[in-house]
């Protein structure tokens, strides 16, 4: 069956139930993207096709994420190429709403506050990000809710158990401090929906792979590359239940003059606060995650890397 496409929520809640009814599904999955899709979105896709009889992806740039105009302008649309890759991988439908179906008059002035939580790492950078990440991915949730699964009173349920299907979103762990946040939200506000993590897609010299990519010269991909021997470095430490050293790390990277480092660190996955101790002088035990956010030229990248012994 050709992929679908939809502009409206309403169409998305008829052609999901359609969706399900035909397929006699059991579980939806939902894969929200702001488009500019590449193999790490594929890969997102692809694992939701593997987990559930019916899924959506989403290709939205929302405006609440950006703090500059250009920035969004500059934002690459691209959704004919989104579509032939969503389709490659088995999704069966596409919603890719108007700013105004998904804010009808405006910004909206009730806002998901991403807390102390979003005001660290990539909220200092970006004052504001998060909160507007927070709101476009609870308004995504709930029209990716599978429309088979509400009843006539039109309450908010899913599971997979009374005959309702079950619910799964994806999002990659390129996006570590986001992927923590949306698991807070949900957790916090009850959305009824299972958050899978799906790791980093690299390409094969070990750069993260980002729609960001593209704005980088030859030059600057190539000095790029210490972001990934750093988390590398950290992670073979870790591995090794050494001490991490960060500071030599940090030299590493400060060492290649084209990169200007924002921030560098070894946090609690769940809290992400600074580990503090276990990361430096004495041997790594435990959970960590290595977050990492630089300037290369004119594209600021993040990366990061889950630790474990």
């Amino acid at each position: 069956m050709a992929i679908q496409l939809v502009t409206t929520a309403a169409e998305l809640r008829n052609a999901g139930a359609r969706l399900l009814t035909h397929k006699q599904g059991r579980s939806q999955g939902l894969v929200p993207t702001m488009g500019a899709l590449h193999e790490g979105h594929a890969t997102l896709a692809r694992t939701a096709v593997e987990q559930n009889d019916v899924v959506v992806a989403t290709v939205f740039v929302n405006p609440l994420q950006f703090g500059d105009a250009v920035d969004l302008d500059r934002y690459p649309r691209t959704l004919d190429a989104d579509l032939a890759l969503l389709e490659e991988q088995g999704v069966d439908l596409v919603f890719a709403p108007s700013v105004e179906e998904v804010y009808p008059g405006g910004q909206p002035l009730v806002r998901v506050s991403a807390g102390s939580l979003g005001e660290k790492w990539e909220g200092t950078s970006r004052p504001g990000h998060f909160d507007g990440a927070l709101t476009v991915v609870a308004k995504l949730l709930h029209y990716g809710t599978p429309a088979a699964g509400l009843p006539a009173t039109g309450a908010f349920v899913t599971g997979g158990g009374g005959g309702l299907p079950s619910y799964r979103a994806y999002f990659g762990q390129k996006d570590a401090q986001q992927l923590a946040l949306v698991r807070r939200m949900v957790a916090d506000l009850n959305f009824p929906v299972d958050i899978v993590a799906v790791p980093t897609v690299r390409s094969a010299d070990g750069l993260a792979l980002s729609s960001r990519n593209r704005f980088l010269s030859a030059e600057q991909r190539d000095a790029a590359l210490v972001l990934s021997r750093a988390l590398r470095l950290v992670e073979e430490r870790a591995n090794a239940n050494e001490p991490l050293d960060l500071e030599s790390v940090q030299a590493l990277i400060e060492s290649q003059a084209l990169v200007e480092l924002d921030y560098f660190d070894v946090v609690d996955p769940r809290t992400l606060e600074p580990l503090a101790e276990n990361c430096r002088n004495v041997p790594f035990r435990g959970e960590g995650l290595a977050l990492i956010a630089a300037k290369v030229g004119p594209v600021r990248l993040i990366d990061n890397v889950p630790l474990s012994s």
